[in-house]
């Protein structure tokens, strides 16, 4: 089996929700809404420079900036009305940015599975922050290709 190429932040936050009993990961999920990182102004004025993420019902949308020495930075908006789809673009947000483009490239597309919400938020809602996780995968693999 392959050892997990998981990078530290988002597995700290996978093992955060996995200590946890259900109720409480609910709970933890919302503090992540509160916690999501405001996207600069430049995206919060011009939505149409960000990817609106099709999968969530909520509208979602994100960017991702991969610098010049490779450093990864995803911003996301979220409307503050939809508590989950915020709080796991936050977990992104959080979990992406500060790494390199290769370590984002290898995140592993199960890891909303992995965080032990499956029961309690809608399988939709999950497939909204795969979707989340795919687009910011594939924005960085553009941002490398465009180089």
């Amino acid at each position: 089996m392959m050892p997990e190429s998981l990078p530290a932040p988002l597995a700290e936050i996978r093992d955060e929700f996995l200590e946890l009993d259900e109720p409480e990961r609910l709970q933890l999920l919302l503090e992540f809404s509160r916690e999501l990182p405001e996207a600069p102004e430049e995206y919060r004025d011009h939505p149409e420079l960000t990817e609106r993420v099709a999968e969530c019902q909520s509208p979602v949308y994100i960017v991702v900036e991969v610098a010049q020495d490779d450093t990864v930075t995803m911003h996301a908006l979220a409307p503050a009305e939809a508590p989950t789809t915020r709080g796991f673009a936050s977990i992104l947000a959080q979990g992406i940015s500060g790494l390199t483009a290769q370590e984002v490239l290898a995140v592993p597309g199960d890891y909303p599975q992995s965080l032990g919400l499956t029961r309690a938020v809608s399988p939709l809602r999950i497939a909204g922050m795969t979707g989340m996780l795919m687009r910011a995968k594939r924005q960085v693999q553009a941002r490398l290709d465009a180089r």
